[in-house]
């Protein structure tokens, strides 16, 4: 009876987990058909929405279509391919890996791509000249010494650091084309004519992406550079009053639990610390545009990279204010409010300065004299002044006392001075200062409280970890201690908002920017900031 009994308790359990894997599979194929309905909308909704973050990728890609489609003529039709025949792939290849999104890329990287198949040909076609002249083994031998001598040399002057800049993409070309043409050469009779059609093929093939970048609804990198600096500057006012307003009004969250990437001060200081990569590809790019025949002037692509860094450096000081609002010790908001006019008032002058320099920059005029004003030195004299009339928060129970103590002792010190010049004496004994008199009467009082404890516990006590916080709020630290941090690095934003305004009217003596009037009135600019520039810039694979 047992073994039966058993029995059934096997089949049991073995047709319950036979179960629960049907309905486990049952509910992943259900969850897999409902991702599989909503799939189709998923993918318009990211389409459509790549479209609207920058229409100008629309354009973009038809453009790449269109010149895709012009250089495969050259392979299609019987005219064009008796002329050219099999090299008319490399024209194609040519568009695909030369075109890319601004016009100052695709200059940067057609030019470097022709120049250094021109010199690569040139040098491949006198090594073949100069080969042919010897016999078969010492033409092997020339190559080989050839290849060796031609790849270090172009491979060390890579590490340049002017060419490694501006030219390294035509030196990795140039050393393609003349290895492929120098060893060809040794099996192919007529090396000059390949060379001539690889040269023609691609120059046909540049000259197509060069015309519809430089002259079909053009993208300018200096345009992108342009616009992303004021953006910046934007984002970093934002950050800014979003930060004194969440640490005043707001209920700070403690816990962590708040992603960064959804936090909107994050969001708008993310932008400065990303861009120091970007900020030099566009400007290494807006030096190859013809800016010369747009505005009559150079564009100065170096000096945006300058107003750059000092964004990340007043990024930086936004960063640690923001962490302000993060930390464990919290000064309360009963300390908060005494505080809360100056401090909302001095935020709100530093973003109206870089909203008026962001306006400035995007609308290329100098900065008005009214915004750049004294106001921001009254908003820094209101908060000294607010801080000034609360000096006990800033001094726990014991620095008062050491205070007291310390000018009781100063007056014995200088009672004991006096008595000694009316007696007549010649010297005066060794009288300590008051800062070394107050270490000793602290040594003394620590020495003291510390025989004290050992004597009433004599068994040593360890602290324990999970306390920790508890101990440390224990102490008898200023209330006020967190906020001062908070209120030094907000009076910092403003020391280093000095050397952005510099900058930026540096900025828009070589741009050339035009005089402020007084008609110009001040705006906040509202419109919705481009996506980021890098994002437009799709990554390019191998050589060819």
């Amino acid at each position: 009876m047992v073994p039966k009994v058993h029995n059934d308790l096997e089949m049991s359990v073995a047709w319950n987990e036979s179960g629960e894997k049907i309905e486990n599979w049952k509910r992943r194929m259900h969850v897999f058909g409902e991702r599989f309905k909503r799939f189709p909308c998923l993918a318009w909704k990211t389409i459509w929405k790549v479209g609207c973050d920058d229409p100008r990728r629309m354009i973009h890609a038809f453009k790449v279509g269109l010149s895709l489609t012009l250089v495969s003529l050259l392979y299609v039709l019987e005219p064009l391919f008796k002329g050219i025949g099999q090299n008319a792939i490399w024209a194609v290849m040519t568009v695909v890996v030369v075109f890319e999104f601004t016009a100052g890329a695709t200059l940067c990287k057609g030019l470097n791509r022709g120049l250094g198949t021109l010199l690569a040909g040139l040098l491949a076609f006198l090594l073949d000249y100069l080969a042919n002249r010897s016999g078969q083994i010492l033409q092997a031998v020339f190559i080989a010494v050839a290849v060796l001598v031609i790849g270090s040399a172009a491979t060390y002057i890579r590490f340049i650091p002017s060419i490694k800049k501006n030219y390294d993409y035509g030196v990795v070309i140039f050393l393609l084309t003349f290895n492929l043409l120098t060893v060809s050469s040794y099996r192919v009779d007529h090396v000059l004519k390949l060379a001539h059609d690889r040269f023609y093929t691609i120059a046909i093939g540049c000259a197509v992406c060069l015309v519809m970048s430089l002259f079909v609804f053009p993208n300018w990198s200096g345009e992108d550079l342009h616009h992303s600096t004021a953006f910046k500057l934007d984002g970093l006012a934002k950050s800014i009053e979003a930060c004194v307003n969440e640490y005043f009004y707001g209920e700070v969250d403690f816990s962590g639990d708040v992603k960064s990437s959804e936090d909107p001060i994050y969001k708008g200081y993310k932008a400065v610390l990303d861009s120091k990569s970007t900020d030099e590809t566009l400007a290494l790019h807006a030096s190859w545009e013809p800016r010369y025949f747009r505005y009559c002037h150079k564009f100065p692509s170096q000096q945006y990279v300058k107003v750059g860094n000092v964004l990340r450096q007043f990024g930086y000081t936004v960063v640690a204010l923001h962490g302000c609002l993060r930390t464990e010790i919290q000064t309360p908001q009963s300390v908060r409010v005494l505080f809360k006019d100056p401090c909302i008032r001095l935020a709100a002058e530093v973003s109206k300065v870089l909203i008026e320099l962001a306006s400035s920059i995007r609308s290329r005029r100098h900065c008005s004299p009214e915004i750049l004003s004294d106001h921001l030195h009254e908003a820094l004299k209101d908060l000294n002044t607010a801080i000034k009339s609360q000096p006990r928060l800033f001094l726990s129970s014991k620095d008062i006392q050491a205070n007291n103590m310390l000018a009781t002792m100063a007056a014995a010190q200088a009672g004991a001075a006096e008595q000694i010049m009316k007696h007549g004496k010649s010297s005066l004994p060794s009288v300590k200062t008051d800062s070394s008199a107050l270490l000793d009467w602290k040594t003394k009082r620590v020495s003291a409280e510390q025989t004290k404890d050992v004597e009433q516990l004599p068994e040593r006590k360890v602290l324990r970890s999970q306390m920790s916080k508890i101990a440390i709020t224990s102490l008898e630290f200023s209330e006020a201690l967190p906020f001062a941090a908070f209120a030094s690095l907000l009076v910092e934003t403003v020391a280093k908002l000095d050397l952005i305004i510099d900058e930026v009217e540096e900025l828009g003596r070589l741009a050339c920017f035009k005089e402020y009037r007084h008609g110009d009135e001040f705006f906040d600019s509202s419109e919705k900031p481009r996506v980021d520039v890098l994002e437009n810039h799709l990554p390019s694979h191998g050589g060819e």
